[in-house]
């Protein structure tokens, strides 16, 4: 009985989530868009990172403490990028990508455009969707936060990092588009650089925020379809014909 239950079960979870993606292919089908379903994370370590910490210790006149390795760490090395884990990991940018495909599993999807179906909205915060983006030849982390900025008032947050330079960073635009009942959503701008940390981004509010009304409005029984596209700035390119 018990191993019949959790083959049921299993066979459920697979129908939820080919229905979900054929719900979003419908809805962007005519963009000619690649789908990608994305489950939620929960954090279980939203204790303040070391960018924080080292913030943090700046904004208060104390340096943080330093230890014998430290001081002779590479400057060229990048933290883990993975906002969900306080992961201890260090690397160089052109292994970012192996580290969160191999450690975090976190998947990959081509293409010029693509649509971000996050599932179960309604979980509590906190609570993470991650994804990559393969796009004109560089690697884009995609992160939709649930968080509480206020007691008892969560929003969401999602915004889009370059794993690459802050200057190759300023060579793209990104957009964000929800389109649902006839409403349309948008926001675009440069994305940020990995060497950036999640946190402080959306801490300054420097992303698509919507509050929980505004996400209902827009999501279908708990999703959240987010489409995405990305393209090369326009002073970029004026700069290259010139």
């Amino acid at each position: 009985m018990l191993f019949f239950t959790q083959c049921f079960g299993a066979v459920l979870d697979l129908i939820h989530l080919r229905f979900q993606h054929y719900k979003a292919k419908r809805v962007f089908s005519a963009a000619g868009q690649l789908v990608c379903v994305v489950n939620p994370t929960h954090s279980l370590k939203y204790a303040p990172t070391r960018c924080a910490a080292a913030q943090t210790s700046a904004e208060q006149g104390v340096l943080p403490p330093c230890h014998h390795h430290e001081a002779v760490h590479d400057p060229q090395l990048v933290p883990c990028t993975c906002p969900l884990y306080s992961c201890p990991w260090e690397g160089h940018l052109e292994v970012v990508v192996p580290h969160l495909r191999q450690t975090h599993c976190i998947n990959i999807l081509q293409g010029a455009e693509i649509v971000f179906l996050a599932t179960d909205m309604h979980l509590p915060a906190p609570t993470d969707w991650i994804i990559m983006h393969s796009c004109l030849g560089h690697q884009f982390l995609l992160v939709l936060r649930k968080q509480e900025k206020y007691e008892g008032h969560p929003q969401f947050f999602a915004t889009m990092m370059l794993i690459g330079t802050p200057t190759q960073a300023d060579n793209f635009t990104y957009r964000l588009e929800l389109n649902r009942n006839q409403r349309r959503l948008k926001w675009e701008a440069t994305p940020r650089s990995v060497l950036e940390c999640v946190d402080s981004v959306i801490s300054d509010g420097d992303c698509l925020v919507l509050n929980t009304s505004l996400a209902q409005l827009f999501s279908d029984n708990g999703s959240l379809a987010i489409g995405i596209a990305i393209t090369t700035s326009k002073v970029h390119n004026a700069e290259a014909e010139m």
